[in-house]
């Protein structure tokens, strides 16, 4: 379903979000204020707008209230970024996204509205940490203190056995939520136990960060 998105901010970053969501087909607005950073990005939206997004009269000028959400991605300028999150909330935008350039500034834009608070550098140093703490690991997904959504490959232990015989659940406390062949595209939610795992299976997997890399370094 296509939905409609503003974008503040058009560093590298914002520049990112506004071209993937035109590329899957969205509604995307632009914003920023520095004239080159707006001309860059006009055949990436739909709309491309020269103009100051910590003024609340502009913003509501450029219809944020009709928006599915807005991303504000202002750089190392925290205290636009905090103004701007108050202003959204104050137009009643549903949900607010904000780059966060610290975690004491994380918690100011929670406080003041922002719905999703987001640390790219730490998220990214994170992933690649773990994929190089655990290759089989291709992507780390932290959901609480502990817990994450992993999408592995399986390791030489897994193969040629069904879920029930790795019995992962009761030795590891883990869950495989569903399963893709990367061969045949087949995507297999909530996989049966007699699913027997091949190479060409990704598992994605939801448990205890430390639990997930028992079960894939185990019997190496």
């Amino acid at each position: 379903m296509k939905k409609k998105f503003c974008v503040i901010g058009l560093g590298h970053f914002g520049s990112h979000i506004v071209s993937t969501l035109y590329e899957e087909g969205h509604e995307v607005t632009a914003i920023d204020n520095d004239k080159d950073k707006v001309q860059a990005i006009k055949d990436l939206c739909d709309y491309a707008i020269l103009g100051d997004a910590a003024n609340k009269e502009f913003l509501a000028s450029q219809g944020v209230q009709e928006m599915d959400a807005v991303v504000v991605s202002t750089g190392e300028h925290s205290h636009l970024s905090t103004l701007m999150t108050l202003y959204l909330k104050e137009l009643k935008v549903p949900r607010i996204v904000v780059k966060a350039i610290s975690e004491d500034h994380g918690r100011i834009l929670d406080r003041v509205g922002a719905t999703d608070v987001i640390y790219p550098e730490k998220d990214t140093a994170i992933r690649i940490a773990r994929n190089l703490s655990s290759p089989n690991v291709l992507e780390f997904i932290p959901l609480a203190e502990e817990y994450s959504l992993s999408e592995t490959a399986p390791p030489k232990h897994f193969l040629g056995k069904t879920l029930i015989e790795l019995d992962l659940r009761k030795q590891f406390h883990l869950t495989v939520i569903a399963i893709k062949d990367v061969l045949t595209d087949e995507f297999i939610p909530a996989p049966p136990p007699n699913h027997k795992i091949k190479d060409s299976d990704i598992l994605i997997i939801l448990g205890k960060t430390d639990d997930i890399d028992k079960a894939l370094e185990a019997k190496k």
